[in-house]
């Protein structure tokens, strides 16, 4: 998919499976005659585009990136964002999770779009790290949406309906991506549900001195105070509630009778926080608009 910013349109759609097809027809909302085009049928790096948006399958960029040019420096090639999990640890790239590493943008040409879960574990740990004594567990469950479209157990709804499923319980990439960025030990326990989009993300939080739910709570407002795409909450955010809309709610701070365990919910929509929304940010940060132009706010 490819965003041409200065007119703030779309100039081509590209997308394997549905070569040919309108896009219309496949976007609720859109009725442009704009048509989906396989990546194969064009010289990339000669179509004078300011910026792309991959996304694609985990390990096939590196053609595109090829076609395209530059580098992750500054001055080099469009401005690409990979949605995929490709560059999450490469030097150069920009790793974009504005509302934690916006501070790091220096006009990188190359942005890897953090994943989804990782997105909602690094957000609801982050105000705490300070604080923090031995690893963090997360327990996070998503809509099948996030397993791709590539048939499987995981994103098939009969196998689902009824179901909670785990999957890679130990060493799944967005441990290891979280615990990079965050500089912290993080284990991640995933699992899918039957509903399509959304995720919800309990963080398990062990701390080295006793706290109360108030101050945690204030601590987590003036943290994210300004962040137009984070809400804060005294109850625990609920998934059905965050399907569709563009930010992340964090919130039901709870505390053990010693006040050294803390436990956080994050929610948000894995297609639109968890990526494209996300994605739409950092385009905007790379160049120089407000960070959530074209984002519809709450």
């Amino acid at each position: 998919m490819v965003g041409h910013l200065l007119t703030v349109e779309f100039a081509r759609r590209h997308r394997r499976e549905l070569d040919g097809a309108r896009g219309a027809d496949h976007v609720p909302g859109y009725a442009g005659d704009l048509r989906y085009r396989s990546l194969e049928h064009d010289a990339l790096g000669g179509m004078g585009l300011d910026a792309w948006v991959l996304a694609l399958p985990n390990g096939k960029s590196a053609a595109c990136l090829s076609s395209l040019g530059g580098s992750g420096a500054a001055d080099a090639g469009p401005v690409v964002v990979d949605l995929s999990a490709d560059h999450r640890f490469d030097e150069g790239w920009y790793y974009g999770l504005p509302e934690l590493t916006r501070g790091a943008y220096a006009g990188q040409r190359r942005i890897a779009n953090p994943g989804c879960y990782a997105s909602a574990m690094q957000l609801a740990v982050a105000p705490m790290l300070d604080a923090l004594e031995g690893p963090v567990q997360c327990f996070g469950v998503s809509g099948y949406s996030g397993a791709g479209t590539a048939p499987s157990d995981r994103n098939d709804p009969g196998k689902l309906r009824d179901n909670v499923m785990p999957y890679a319980l130990v060493d799944h990439l967005h441990e290891r991506e979280v615990g990079r960025h965050l500089g912290a030990p993080v284990e991640f326990m995933p699992h899918v549900a039957p509903h399509f989009r959304g995720i919800t993300l309990t963080a398990n939080m062990h701390l080295r001195t006793p706290a109360t739910a108030d101050a945690v709570e204030a601590h987590y407002r003036a943290r994210y105070a300004g962040e137009p795409l984070v809400r804060v909450s005294t109850e625990a955010p609920w998934v059905s509630r965050i399907a569709g809309r563009h930010g992340v709610e964090i919130g039901g701070f709870t505390l053990s009778a010693d006040g050294r365990r803390l436990v956080v919910v994050a929610t948000l929509d894995n297609l639109l926080k968890g990526a494209a929304t996300q994605a739409l940010q950092n385009l905007n940060l790379a160049f120089g608009y407000p960070e959530t132009r074209g984002i519809p706010l709450d």
